[in-house]
């Protein structure tokens, strides 16, 4: 009975046009971005003078793709120093992080600044790739804190729903270490 209602629901907010954000599926290619982004050139010496990132400049290297809700805020800085903190830990593993919101490339930069992140922040001010990866809270109109890991050849390999933001960094690695080094 309770399915049965759910699925009415659903229905009903697909009529009524109010979409309901799927993530993108576990095997299937991780869609793709060009966006806006801080310091390219940390992910790759070719990519120094650049002001956009997207997916095909990591063709061979895995991908932490995380989503935060707003930068320089508790939660988000946590888990971005985390991920600062152990850089060299993913490259060691063949791994680029990016990070993602909605501020704008300003906020961005000083949030990059301030924290001094190594690795870019996406500026998704028109909210695609929060939306092309299902990670848009459409209460908030911010993004849930999701991280997706993509494989060497654009393969969304991980959905990370659940997240705490201090542990966070290290079980990320620790998946990539155990499913992608093989």
């Amino acid at each position: 009975m309770r399915i049965a209602l759910v699925l009415s629901v659903l229905s009903l907010l697909l009529v009524a046009g109010v979409g309901v954000a799927a993530l993108p599926e576990v095997g299937k290619a991780a869609p793709g971005f060009v966006v806006a982004a801080t310091s390219p050139g940390t992910l790759s010496p070719r990519l120094k003078d650049a002001r956009t990132i997207s997916l095909n400049d990591m063709k061979g290297k895995n991908v932490v793709l995380f989503f935060y809700p707003k930068a320089m805020t508790k939660g988000c800085t946590i888990e971005s120093c985390g991920f600062r903190d152990r850089i060299d830990k993913f490259a060691a593993v063949d791994t680029v992080v990016i990070g993602v919101s909605n501020d704008t490339l300003n906020l961005q930069q000083k949030f990059t600044d301030k924290e001094k992140l190594n690795f870019p922040l996406l500026a998704d001010t028109d909210k695609s790739i929060t939306k092309a990866y299902g990670a848009l809270n459409e209460k908030r109109g911010l993004p849930n804190r999701y991280t997706f890991v993509i494989d060497k050849k654009g393969v969304l390999r991980k959905v990370y729903t659940n997240v705490t933001t201090s542990t966070h960094p290290d079980e990320v690695l620790a998946y990539i270490k155990d499913e992608l080094t093989k």
